[in-house]
């Protein structure tokens, strides 16, 4: 799942998927809470999966987290 979100990140920051870990924070990408919507969304459908964010989510690793809780 990270993978998927790291490379997903990168080909819409045009960035290198390798600057993106489990640590980085949506912040330092420079993604506003409107870009997370447009991420979720993209999400739910290449996933097939309702993901509600109850809570906010700081970095790429509570993100992978909170989908996989979601999946499984």
């Amino acid at each position: 799942m990270f993978e998927k979100i790291q490379s997903y990140l990168a080909a819409q920051l045009d960035i290198p998927a390798e600057e993106i870990t489990r640590e980085t924070t949506f912040e330092g990408l420079g993604i506003d809470s409107l870009d997370m919507v447009e991420m979720v969304m993209d999400l739910e459908e290449e996933l097939g999966v309702d993901l509600e964010m109850e809570e906010k989510v700081a970095t790429i690793g509570e993100l992978v987290d909170f989908v996989e809780s979601k999946i499984d």
